[in-house]
């Protein structure tokens, strides 16, 4: 905990905008100058509504590639909907320190503060995956953040949240997303904490939600700063959100996803406690809990579950084991694993079908991740493991050519032509076509003027670059 104690700051207007600004209500404004002294820069959107005379709640955005104005435009539906106000930085970087970045989107709040009327406790940070990780964990180092709105992702660190400084996490995820199962054990621990909080689900993967369920965050927000006393009462809009959010649930039990229904009335009573008796809702979701249907798909889900957790610890100890060992020899359990999850998408278990999802997603996740922590040794990259794991990413991810190329370029380093031209071959095999990028891998100066890679080459592209010689 000492380690982050640096880097408390603090949101509060001071002067840093000399810059003249003209900002357009219902579109982006990009390059808005954080101020005269730095290069960064922010975008804003600001909803149709807007008005310099009244104060607007704030989502600050983030993105960790350098697409922020991309995210922002995905929260663009919801903010115009419910009146809010979007900031964005263009400066946030996943090359960066997580000192650096939080120092940067402090920079960026404060300026946004500073240039606009932003209402008073209504200040959110929201993100999709890594940009959503970073994004819970704002509030820990910056003060003044009320809540957050994370796509695809847990909190960033669970270890880091105190009692002492709670906000409201409002998770967004698909059923078939790798994140599904830590977004659940997170609801777990943030009861635990007395954080406020809600999750919503959808049917679907790794994969930015519909614009209902960005609404839907948007309105949570809304109500919850309202039941505070930070903004004025609506008790139009309370009952309007409460009844939407029952049809949407008599739907989804009447197309035969009773769990799906059961959370969304659990989400119900959470949010619309502070306003009405809820005691018919209570009845309505205990008569649903008792139904056949209900019980049978608890019992399948919890089943799957079970197994999830079991098969992603052996994935942890086989990619472990394998890495230490170079094990080349077990790339065929591997493949196996692939094939069974592969068999599980076909099942006629809704829920067997998207454990096979979320696992394909989290060995994936996982690889890739390990590939970042050997690759980014500060002393000496461990070629032989990064090749490895490049060999098992063509097997979880056959469609992702980047590895198969990888694979090619380390292996005609060491002149291991066998392996590169076994790479090459199952890389055309899988539909790679871009003959010029194939052409240009680095370390295949030799490789690629043997009359072997030619005639690869020549068989699945139709023509080689070089010609074929035959003996």
């Amino acid at each position: 905990m000492k380690k982050y104690a640096i880097l408390l700051l603090f949101l509060f207007p001071f002067f840093l905008l000399a810059q003249k600004v003209s900002l357009v209500k219902g579109a982006i404004t990009e390059n808005v100058i954080v101020n005269d002294s730095l290069k960064e820069t922010f975008a804003i959107y600001l909803p149709t509504s807007f008005e310099m005379s009244k104060s607007w709640p704030v989502v600050f955005v983030f993105d960790m590639k350098g697409k922020g104005k991309q995210g922002l435009s995905m929260f663009k539906f919801a903010a115009e909907q419910e009146g809010y106000i979007l900031a964005t930085s263009n400066n946030l970087s996943d090359t960066l320190s997580l000192t650096s970045n939080i120092v940067i989107a402090n920079r960026m709040m404060i300026a946004a503060h500073e240039l606009l009327p932003i209402a008073k406790n209504r200040t959110y940070t929201a993100g999709f995956s890594n940009a959503a990780r970073f994004a819970s964990i704002l509030p820990n180092f910056i003060k003044g953040i009320n809540g957050v709105v994370s796509c695809a992702a847990a909190v960033g660190n669970l270890e880091i949240l105190s009692a002492k400084n709670p906000f409201y996490f409002i998770g967004i995820v698909g059923r078939e997303d790798y994140n599904f199962t830590d977004m659940l054990e997170t609801r777990k621990v943030l009861d635990k904490l007395k954080f406020p909080n809600q999750l919503l689900l959808f049917d679907s993967g790794n994969q930015w939600p519909e614009n209902g369920y960005l609404v839907e965050a948007f309105r949570m927000l809304t109500l919850a700063s309202m039941a505070k006393g930070e903004t004025e009462k609506e008790i139009k809009k309370v009952n309007t959100f409460y009844n939407e959010l029952l049809t949407k649930a008599n739907t989804l039990f009447s197309e035969k996803k009773p769990l799906m229904a059961e959370h969304l009335l659990s989400e119900m009573i959470r949010v619309h406690a502070p306003w009405m008796e809820l005691d018919s809702l209570k009845d309505i979701r205990k008569q649903l809990r008792k139904t056949s249907s209900f019980k049978a798909a608890k019992r399948s889900q919890n089943a799957v579950l079970l197994k999830e957790s079991f098969t992603k610890e052996d994935y942890i100890y086989f990619l472990e084991e394998d890495i230490m060992t170079y094990n080349y020899n077990n790339l065929g359990w591997w493949t196996y694993q692939m094939e069974e999850l592969n068999k599980l998408v076909k099942s006629e278990n809704v829920y067997e079908k998207q454990m096979a999802r979320r696992l394909r997603g989290y060995v994936n996740a996982l690889i890739e991740d390990t590939i970042d922590v050997i690759a980014s040794d500060d002393k000496v990259v461990d070629m032989d493991a990064l090749t490895l794991l490049y060999m098992l990413k063509t097997i979880t991810a056959p469609k992702n050519y980047e590895y198969y190329l990888n694979i090619i370029s380390n292996s005609s380093k060491i002149e291991d032509y066998g392996t590169a031209l076994f790479y090459l071959e199952e890389l055309l095999k899988n539909g790679y076509t871009d003959k010029d990028e194939l052409y240009a891998v680095q370390n295949t100066a030799l490789f690629r003027i043997m009359p072997e890679f030619n005639a690869l080459v020549e068989k699945y592209l139709n023509q080689a670059r070089y010609d074929v010689m035959e003996e």
